[in-house]
């Protein structure tokens, strides 16, 4: 090494950083991932069950009528 010159990490300081960036970004990215899922899943199912209650009315208003054997 010549009197003077600095290492490559100096030269070059944000290559040794990618990784831990990088590393955070994923973090950040599977939390909103796993965000958005929960909020996918909280969705469907209220609508699931708006639709199963609806069915309980439609067949409690029709006595007459027999359901599937």
């Amino acid at each position: 090494m010549q009197v003077g010159a600095s290492p490559l990490w100096t030269v070059f300081p944000l290559i040794g950083n990618r990784a831990v960036m990088s590393q955070n970004q994923d973090k950040t990215n599977k939390a909103k991932t796993a965000a958005n899922r929960e909020d996918r899943l909280k969705a469907a199912l209220k609508a699931n069950m708006a639709k199963r209650k609806a069915q309980a009315r439609a067949r409690a208003a029709d006595p007459n009528k027999k359901e599937k054997e």
